[in-house]
């Protein structure tokens, strides 16, 4: 097996995570995320399906970490995304993180919404 050590170039990896936190680009952020390739900022959880709407036509997946339990977004949130033609991924907060990060190292425009665990 041949493993390849994942480059991000310019754009900024999830470095790490913890109980009630997230490490990006080398700084601990506290609370709810959405990270793209360029940083992090606050996210108000499934309750803030603005932010999420913001990145219509600039991401082509989006990763939704819902903490350390993999859940079911809101039918209203997940109706909001398909109608912005945002296609959402949900999965444990763990997984999205490395999700992300992969497809950020393959240059693909990607985002997640994170829960923390």
């Amino acid at each position: 097996m041949i493993l390849n050590e994942m480059v991000f170039s310019s754009a900024t990896p999830i470095d790490g995570y913890g109980p009630g936190f997230f490490r990006i680009g080398g700084k601990a952020l506290k609370g709810a995320l959405v990270v793209t390739s360029t940083g992090a900022k606050s996210w108000g959880g499934f309750g803030d399906a603005q932010t999420l709407l913001d990145l219509a036509g600039k991401i082509d997946v989006l990763f939704i970490g819902t903490g350390a339990e993999i859940a079911h977004i809101p039918v209203k949130m997940r109706q909001q995304l398909e109608a912005a033609g945002i296609g959402a991924e949900m999965m444990n907060s763990p997984a999205a993180c490395r999700s992300f990060n992969v497809l950020l190292s393959e240059g693909r425009r990607v985002a997640a919404a994170l829960l923390p665990v």
